[in-house]
């Protein structure tokens, strides 16, 4: 029941993924969350995360910014990066995730999502049925709503890791 939940990969950062084996591997399309993923809440794009976009699209990767946030916040993030975004995305629905890969010319098969939250960017990416990746927030400073939910996703990874050491073993 909780494996629909369960991220393909879970890092420490979104920026210590290798996108260049993953390239290779046949991927092209990538799905970012903003906050806590890529900078902290509410944070503009900082120099690293001009220069990791800058980055993703030299190595040929169509990127997307899908947020559930209003346009405001994602355009600020956007005007800096200068990669596609989808605002007020609706996450975890999987309509958005299908709707930002159509507009990124990708589909299932060689897109990915990279978040910091469970229930929204994890499960929606699996609701879309493509590669998940969950990093670990950037900042431990976080809205109410958002401090709440990662008590309960502390138990859905307490069952993760058990889940992945017995594929392991």
């Amino acid at each position: 029941m909780l494996k629909k939940f369960y991220p393909d990969e879970y890092l420490d950062s979104v920026y210590e993924i290798d996108f260049d084996a993953l390239y290779r591997s046949g991927y092209r399309g990538v799905m970012f969350d903003i906050d806590n993923t890529l900078v902290r809440h509410g944070a503009p794009a900082d120099a690293r995360a001009i220069e990791f976009f800058s980055r993703l699209k030299a190595l040929g990767y169509q990127c997307m910014l899908l947020s559930n946030n209003k346009e405001p916040r994602v355009k600020m993030f956007h005007d800096a990066v200068h990669v596609a975004y989808i605002h007020k995305a609706g996450k975890p629905k999987a309509a958005s995730y299908l709707k930002a890969m159509e507009r990124m010319g990708t589909n299932v098969k060689n897109t990915i999502f990279v978040g910091d939250q469970i229930f929204t960017d994890i499960y929606g990416a699996n609701l879309a049925g493509i590669r998940s990746i969950l990093v670990k927030p950037i900042h431990p400073k976080e809205e109410i709503q958002i401090v709440l939910k990662r008590y309960l996703e502390k138990v859905v990874l307490f069952f993760y890791f058990r889940y992945r050491k017995n594929q392991k073993n």
